[in-house]
């Protein structure tokens, strides 16, 4: 399995590496180090008093996703990265100093969209393209591995999907209180 990791990320080197995305995908990435974007996100919707559930909501999967990536799965796993076995990689950016399994940037990205999506927000399209490219920059500055990233990506769906849920609960029992 590692290898046909090495064969995409390998790939991702030889043939996309330009100048131009070497400039952009570090700061794409660097947006959601600590899933900043998407606590601005949540923090604006929570704001809005029309958009305040849809803010609970991805304020809920971020939680989810905080506790399940960084706290259990990461230190469970403790997979190390790609750059630190193939060491031959030219890294653009600081070397993450946590565990490589599951992609947390991804997680949180997609967390945050599909809570969105759950909630019935049409912003979750224009966050999706936003998740698609952090996942993307974690495979081209060769920090996570393929299967890191599409985990990743899978349980932040799942993790937006149960904010959204948990979201809707509570606002059942608050307007039913």
């Amino acid at each position: 399995m590692e290898s046909v990791e090495f064969a995409i990320l390998d790939w991702i080197q030889q043939h996309l590496r330009c100048g131009f995305l070497d400039t952009v995908l570090p700061a794409v990435s660097w947006i959601c180090n600590h899933g900043e974007v998407w606590i601005i996100l949540a923090a604006v919707l929570l704001l809005r008093k029309r958009d305040r559930w849809v803010g609970v909501s991805v304020a809920l999967a971020l939680v989810l996703d905080l506790v399940c990536c960084n706290l259990i799965l990461k230190p469970l796993v403790d997979r190390v990265r790609p750059f630190a076995v193939n060491t031959a990689v030219e890294l653009l950016t600081a070397p993450p100093l946590d565990a490589s399994f599951p992609s947390g940037h991804t997680a949180a990205s997609f967390a945050a969209v599909f809570a969105l999506k759950a909630s019935g927000s049409r912003l979750w399209k224009p966050a999706l393209v936003l998740a698609a490219a952090i996942a993307f920059s974690r495979l081209y500055l060769y920090v996570h591995w393929p299967s890191d990233v599409l985990f990743g990506a899978v349980l932040g769906a799942a993790l937006g999907y149960a904010g959204a849920w948990l979201a809707g609960r509570f606002r059942h029992r608050l307007e039913h209180s």
